[in-house]
């Protein structure tokens, strides 16, 4: 018997039917689906490497610029506030306006921003186009996500974001290094210059790209954007880390507890408007019914609590190996790597193998390691003083990012689980923006600490000040943590 014979009887329709299908490009996916891929890819990386090798080059900034202690703490928080501020109408305006045109004006004025932050002649410059980086970089990533999810074939999508997570990943790793290696490398006299210029050709890479490439995309004619809500808060978060940036320079006058005073009434308002606007059945920048389940405020709070301390404590760390013990950004970044290491590792085991199987419990784990780790860096720092090595920190950092890892890799999976489906993507974008946040406020917080206590102790007191903060932070996240849910939402879902 033939193969012919095997088929079944021939049917026109069909087939025609199946053809159609087989062209569809939801079902088959978007023939250039992995050049779309790897140019989201580029953003995020550019993003992700410009949040961490400032870190790295801010006290090379500080000694040419003489920049003061405020100003630095503007330069490094400053993208992260911006981002904040700009992530809550990010996908909304790709939403109306098209993916591909935002993701190409973003990624456009990221460029644009890097460069003029390289050719800075002094401080007021750094701060001024870092903010306006954060707000392009909130136009361009949120883009990102839904163009993947756009181009890929179901079958394919979950493919493709688990090879999204691994790269990231190593951005973190390599972050700190390749931040230390351009100051370092000072090529053509660029000095800490290089860490912005390097996104001049990549940027343009996915700019040029994305004109090629990208599809055009469809726009929601029905979307609106809730300027007022926007407004509100954007001045809201303003008000709130403006002063605590500002206060301890000039002395904590009245009027800085004032303007932190109104910046939560400005969130009370926002809040009292998104009620209305939920009534009315308009579309509010966040959903206000996510926050009435207990797991998901309690995840907020853990959210901004733990990046704020992961954020703060960076900074920290760089000054001190820099300023404090003498080290080049390329020691300081090298010094940086077990770090990142033990998160990439810490990461892989809590996301794929531990979360899944001991829910919540790993979160807990991961806190109690993290702690662990930041005292066992105190120990050193203590220990050693001014003589402190790489060597000697290397494990306890170690530790810290493995800890840091277990938690970092699920947490989102287990604050969303406490939502309806059709709320996760609202709840999703707020918890990224409330990461920015948690940064800003933490380089605010932590920074204020530690040039405090340095202009009477030291760096190693005042870095020892702002670990012994860290480590209550870590701690007082593993008590929020026994509020959210016991086991994570499956990961097709966040995404």
């Amino acid at each position: 018997m033939t193969d012919a014979a095997l088929a079944p009887p021939l049917d026109p329709a069909a087939d025609a039917d199946r053809g159609a299908q087989a062209l569809a490009p939801r079902a088959a996916g978007h023939p250039r689906r992995w050049l779309i891929f790897a140019l989201a890819l580029v953003v995020e990386c550019m993003d992700l490497l410009d949040a961490t090798i400032v870190n790295v080059a801010a006290p090379s900034i500080h000694d040419e610029l003489h920049t003061s202690s405020t100003a630095l703490q503007w330069i490094v928080g400053g993208y992260s506030l911006a981002l904040a501020v700009g992530l809550v109408i990010g996908a909304r305006l790709g939403d109306i306006h098209g993916r591909r045109r935002l993701f190409i004006a973003g990624a456009a004025g990221f460029t644009l921003c890097s460069t003029l932050c390289g050719i800075a002649p002094s401080t007021g410059w750094p701060i001024a186009f870092r903010l306006a980086q954060g707000a392009a970089a909130a136009l361009m990533i949120p883009q990102g996500l839904g163009l993947i999810r756009d181009a890929f074939p179901e079958e394919e999508r979950a493919k493709a974001f688990g090879l999204f997570g691994p790269v990231i990943g190593l951005s973190a790793v390599l972050g700190p290094i390749i931040g230390g290696a351009l100051v370092s490398a000072d090529l053509f006299d660029t000095g800490w210059r290089l860490v912005f210029l390097v996104n001049l050709p990549l940027g343009l890479l996915a700019v040029l790209g994305s004109a090629r490439v990208l599809p055009a995309s469809e726009r929601d004619r029905d979307a609106r954007l809730d300027w007022r809500g926007g407004l509100l808060v954007a001045a809201a978060m303003g008000l709130i880390v403006y002063p605590l940036v500002q206060g301890r320079e000039l002395g904590w006058p009245a009027w800085t507890f004032a303007l932190m005073a109104a910046g939560l009434a400005l969130l009370a308002a926002f809040a009292r408007h998104a009620l209305r606007l939920e009534r009315t059945g308009a579309g509010p920048l966040v959903t206000p019914s996510i926050f009435r389940t207990r797991e998901y405020s309690a995840g907020v709070l853990v959210i901004l609590v733990f990046f704020g301390g992961i954020s703060g404590v960076m900074l920290v760390l760089g000054l001190y190996l820099q300023l404090g013990l003498g080290f080049s950004a390329i020691h300081a970044g090298l010094t940086f790597v077990p770090w990142s290491l033990g998160m990439a590792v810490g990461a892989g085991l809590g996301a794929g193998m531990l979360a899944p199987r001991f829910g919540r419990h790993v979160l807990h784990a991961g806190m109690v390691v993290m702690v662990a780790g930041v005292i066992g860096t105190i120990a050193v720092v203590h220990g050693g003083g001014m003589g402190v090595t790489s060597l000697w920190l290397a494990g306890p950092l170690l530790v810290t990012g493995i800890g840091m890892g277990l938690v970092v890799a699920p947490l989102f999976s287990f604050i969303l689980a406490g939502v309806q489906d059709d709320e996760v993507g609202s709840a999703s974008g707020a918890l990224n923006a409330l990461q920015q946040l948690g940064s800003a406020v933490g380089v605010a917080v932590l920074g204020t600490i530690f040039f405090s206590v340095l202009a009477g102790g030291g760096f190693a007191a005042a870095t020892e000040r702002v670990l012994w903060v860290q480590a209550g932070l870590v701690a007082a996240c593993g008590v929020l943590a026994l509020l959210l849910p016991r086991h994570p939402r499956a990961d097709e879902a966040v995404h």
